[in-house]
């Protein structure tokens, strides 16, 4: 009688069999996920994200961090084309998001006039010296 030694006797799965030391990972990778993470839970990040957009609103200008100002350019840009547009729909929406009332206003009044002729990149992000006590690259973010 003929002994069968296919690979379905052994005990180890076949990958096993056939490449011993390799392992399954343990997080997926993050090819096409272009969200910033800026190193913080997605709540913490929303928060984040919606107060830096609500001074820069409400000052013009203001220093953060260089993967922040990036990551806030996206939403004040958002925040001035839902401005623009004027409706009613919109300015619930920028209600929703920005956490001064008055300010939501003030955007809504003074966008059409100031950003009427231009499609798109309302803010400027300039760098800076980096931080004094970790070195971390600082950037500039204002209005145009």
């Amino acid at each position: 009688m003929k002994k069968n030694h296919s690979l379905a006797n052994y005990r180890l799965p076949i990958a096993n069999y056939l490449f011993p030391n390799y392992q399954l990972p343990t997080t997926a990778m993050r090819h096409r996920c272009r969200v910033p993470q800026l190193s913080k839970p997605a709540d913490q990040r929303r928060a984040l994200l919606r107060s830096l957009t609500t001074e820069l609103i409400r000052h013009g200008k203001i220093t953060t961090t260089l993967a922040r100002a990036k990551a806030l350019r996206s939403e004040a840009d958002r925040m001035i084309t839902l401005a623009k547009d004027g409706s009613l729909a919109a300015r619930r929406q920028a209600m929703g998001y920005i956490y001064d009332k008055q300010l939501v206003h003030a955007l809504f009044e003074a966008a059409q006039e100031r950003y009427g002729s231009r499609n798109g990149g309302y803010t400027r992000v300039v760098r800076t010296v980096p931080r004094q006590g970790d070195n971390s690259e600082m950037a500039i973010v204002e209005l145009v």
